[in-house]
């Protein structure tokens, strides 16, 4: 069995395509058949080489590793050519010589009219030698096909007309490449979008015109935004390597994607094995998927939890290399790294968490400075029992944090959150015993001096 996922190199990696990618990866490891990577890049305006690495780093980055490809339209021109010959010779096909201005005037013409704007084949019958090529589709009779998430789908063929199968400068279209190259890549299962309903009755005419089997069909529903209106820019990220930015993991995008259009029961968090061994074609919801962003963050969060050390390591390098965070003047990373698993929502957070333990900062957030470095005591209390400690553990800072609260008869967050705010710069810190031990004696008490200076010369 094989299943394919065929993007044009039109743009990056989106969070459609990438479904698509998926529920075909998922569908062809199920069956322990193979699974396709084909670039259609026919398109040659608009078909890029930065398109193609960022497809290729998006299927990279997802870890929907391909058994065949990834092969490229534009290496098997010769192939489309002997094919559309073939039905030209066969009486299949002809040429048309219409003008763009001629076409023009007959859609306007049958929109004004009600109908459906189609070609009216007039040049089917006049034998010419030049021209695009069209198709000749059956001009009575019907199109059905059982697709394995819609149901039975039928179309007319009056619906249909003569479709364009090459271009006047001999380069083939859509319909005709993704039919031969399905057939020579004898793939059994197309799985889609459903923008992509429209052409298949087209392809089947096509298929049986030159006497090859059909495929199955799944054509998925779309994806839409909070809103209801389809998925674009405007609901945030679209393109996968942009969660990546933001620090998603690959996992947790998988996970979500599987689920935007496709169920086990109530189960929500789904590992990679357990997509392969549950997924089905027949479980794919008809109706459209709603895109939740609060529901990624928690699934994000879900797998940051439960992820190793050395696993989040690694996916945290690409964030410390672009935020130029070293690492190497603090404690031992995967400390820091247990410390914030439990609240980091995306690896950025998490990021962005973990400068305090090993770059120093020049000031503090100065709304919450002036709120908290009000009064020196505590402070400089502190202060003076963490210089003297000698055994620098989370407890032992936690009872000269316990001790400052006694002798001054305050509550913990008299000195907790002023403490919170020195060690972190922002007020963003976990337990802060804990975050003191991993901040260091020496950066610890140069903070709390800091704080101390804030306060001396906000006084003056």
């Amino acid at each position: 069995m094989k299943s394919r996922f065929a993007p044009s190199p039109t743009g990056y990696l989106h969070i459609g395509g990438a479904r698509t990618a998926l529920f075909a990866w998922a569908w062809a490891k199920k069956q322990k058949g193979s699974f396709v990577l084909r670039i259609e890049d026919t398109d040659r305006e608009r078909s890029t080489q930065a398109s193609v690495d960022a497809i290729l780093d998006g299927m990279n980055w997802l870890g929907l590793d391909h058994d065949e490809g990834p092969f490229y339209q534009t290496d098997r021109f010769d192939r489309y050519k002997e094919i559309i010959q073939q039905l030209l010779d066969e009486d299949k096909a002809y040429y048309c010589e219409c003008s763009k201005e001629r076409l023009q005037i007959l859609r306007d013409e049958l929109t004004e009219k009600g109908e459906k704007a189609k070609y009216d084949g007039c040049c089917r019958d006049k034998k010419l030698n030049s021209g695009v090529v069209r198709f000749k589709n059956h001009l009575e009779g019907f199109v059905s096909f059982d697709d394995a998430v819609k149901g039975l789908i039928t179309i007319g063929n009056k619906e249909l007309d003569d479709l364009i199968i090459a271009r006047s400068d001999g380069t083939p279209t859509y319909n005709l490449t993704v039919v031969v190259d399905d057939h020579d890549m004898k793939i059994d299962t197309v799985i889609r979008g459903d923008d992509h309903i429209n052409n298949t009755p087209r392809q089947i005419n096509l298929y049986e015109a030159l006497g090859w089997q059909l495929p199955e069909f799944a054509h998925l529903p779309m994806i839409l935004g909070s809103d209801g209106a389809r998925l674009s820019k405007r609901h945030g990220a679209v393109s996968v390597m942009a969660y990546r930015d933001e620090g998603f993991l690959p996992e947790a995008l998988l996970n979500y994607l599987v689920r935007l259009g496709w169920s086990h029961g109530d189960q929500e968090v789904f590992s990679l094995v357990e997509i392969v061994e549950l997924f089905e074609l027949k479980n794919i919801n008809k109706a459209p998927a709603s895109f939740n962003q609060e529901k990624l963050i928690w699934l994000n969060q879900e797998y940051i939890k439960k992820a190793s050390t050395e696993y989040l390591t690694q996916q945290l390098q690409w964030h410390l290399d672009y935020q130029s965070v070293d690492i190497s003047n603090g404690p031992e990373f995967f400390r820091v790294i247990e410390h914030l698993q439990e609240r980091s929502k995306t690896l950025v957070e998490m990021t962005n968490g973990l400068k305090m333990f090993y770059q120093d900062f020049s000031e503090f957030d100065e709304k919450l400075a002036k709120k908290q470095f009000k009064n020196s005591q505590p402070i400089e209390l502190l202060m003076n029992k963490l210089s003297a400690l000698e055994d620098w553990t989370a407890n032992n800072i936690k009872d000269q944090i316990k001790q400052v609260c006694d002798e001054l008869e305050i509550g913990f967050g008299k000195i907790g959150q002023p403490f919170r705010l020195a060690l972190s710069g922002n007020g963003n810190a976990g337990n802060i015993d804990i975050v003191s031990e991993l901040v260091g004696k020496k950066r610890t008490l140069e903070r709390l001096q800091m704080a101390l200076d804030y306060i001396s010369q906000s006084c003056n």
